[in-house]
């Protein structure tokens, strides 16, 4: 068994793909259904790891609730992203710190996407999934 991706149902396919694309995803493709479509990203490298479903003619915002969590990318240098993102008129929820006050762990910040969908930015070249 191997990952695929991520989805994401999203209401504005423009906004959506300059919010991705400024984190560093690449499109890779489309998939059109009748009344739907997908559009499939990737990070340089790696596979089609997020998929963006839009229903046409869908106006109104999606409800998130509260358990839908989030996805985690690991980025070079999160002070230079989180500057590059900022000129996008991007901003985190709150600026870069170490979660639970642990300086094992981070820094990390979240962002939301144009849907609010929440995306976790971890800084470091090599992410292990922390254990204690």
């Amino acid at each position: 068994m191997r990952f695929v991706h991520t989805n994401m149902r999203v209401r504005d396919i423009d906004a959506s793909l300059r919010f991705y694309e400024a984190l560093g995803f690449e499109r890779r493709g489309k998939l059109q259904f009748e009344g739907a479509y997908n559009v499939y990203l990737g990070l340089p490298g790696d596979g089609d790891t997020l998929e963006l479903t839009v229903n046409e003619g869908r106006d109104e915002p999606y409800e998130l609730g509260s358990g839908y969590g989030h996805i985690a990318l690991v980025v070079a240098d999160l002070d230079e992203l989180v500057a590059g993102l900022a000129e996008q008129g991007i901003e985190p929820e709150k600026p870069p710190y170490h979660p639970g006050g642990r300086d094992d762990v981070g820094p990390i910040c979240f962002v939301a996407d144009p849907d609010g969908y929440r995306i976790e930015l971890i800084d470091g070249g090599e992410f292990r999934t922390p254990q204690d």
